[in-house]
């Protein structure tokens, strides 16, 4: 018989990569998802059901007998403090109706260095590994650093700012540095932590480590941008990254976003496991990275976002 995988958010961004990957592999996928459309090259190719917390017993009958649950849930980082506790317990509710479903291996996507920042969005992130490891599944996380790949939200809203104002405020020195992560490679990782045995935890970060200027350079190149690059004070990048937020009609940057990209928190402390070189991916996208904002609260909404 064909082995079955759940996931959820396969009809979203990093969970239809995960989707992709295991259909390829000849398993059947299905998903708990509260997103109505489909990829169209996922359509009528994944079973469906409303990824509903509340809903204890349908989540126990949806992913019965099914191997291996893939959770990528997660709000997105402008909803506060009180969302992200109300994350976590989702997320618990989740993995206590895979445990009961039997669901034999769990795979959470996390993010890279949750205990280094008591910011909320880390400090629940890390709340969340340490109930799952601690609710007898069988499990693998995986901490992404900075994803990226075609469709993401920060490396296009970077080039979103270059091609359409003059100027281009990167706060401080620039020097901080990130490790981006191409969205297949994130997917790679984390079906091979879900046919590994035992349980691990695992950074999922590219070939590449960036600092933030250098990534804004080579961004402005890529899309042919005019766009002056000046280094500010925090405070006033900030209050640029406001008025383009008005613009867009979305919060481009918050202040805890900044402290912990500054605090190079976006960069693992392993070796790279991702194989796809930015540099490389970078100049075969310049014909529509940026063309249009894309934002993350559009996209997903409180109940189901996934990472």
């Amino acid at each position: 018989m064909t082995t079955v995988d759940v996931v959820t958010g396969a009809f979203s961004y990093t969970g239809s990569f995960i989707a992709r990957r295991l259909l390829a592999a000849g398993r059947q996928v299905k998903t708990l998802t509260n997103n109505p459309s489909p990829p169209r090259d996922l359509a009528g190719k994944v079973a469906t059901a409303p990824l509903d917390f509340d809903d204890a017993e349908g989540l126990v009958r949806f992913m019965g007998g099914a191997d291996t649950l893939y959770n990528t849930y997660w709000i997105h980082s402008n909803y506060g403090a009180d969302a992200f506790a109300e994350a976590v317990r989702r997320s618990q509710r989740l993995f206590a109706a895979a445990r009961e479903a039997g669901i034999r291996r769990l795979v959470h996507v996390s993010i890279a260095n949750p205990t280094a920042s008591g910011h909320p969005y880390y400090a629940s992130k890390a709340q969340l590994e340490e109930a799952l490891r601690s609710c007898g599944i069988s499990h693998g996380i995986v901490r992404p650093t900075l994803v990226y790949g075609e469709g993401d939200v920060l490396i296009n809203n970077i080039a979103w700012v270059l091609r359409h104002f003059p100027i281009f405020a990167i706060p401080g020195d620039g020097a901080y540095r990130l490790q981006p992560v191409h969205v297949e490679d994130v997917a790679s990782i984390a079906v091979t932590a879900g046919l590994a045995d035992g349980n691990i935890t695992i950074d999922a970060a590219g070939p590449d480590i960036l600092p933030f200027e250098d990534l804004v350079r080579l961004l402005r190149y890529a899309v042919g941008s005019r766009s002056v690059l000046v280094k500010t004070a925090p405070a006033l990048a900030l209050a640029g990254a406001r008025v383009a937020g008005f613009i867009a009609k979305d919060a481009l940057l918050t202040r805890e976003q900044l402290d912990d990209l500054r605090s190079e928190l976006l960069v693992s402390r392993e070796p790279p496991l991702g194989r796809i070189r930015f540099t490389e991916w970078l100049p075969r996208q310049q014909a529509f990275l940026g063309l249009r904002y894309a934002s993350a609260q559009t996209r997903h909404r409180p109940r189901l976002l996934t990472r």
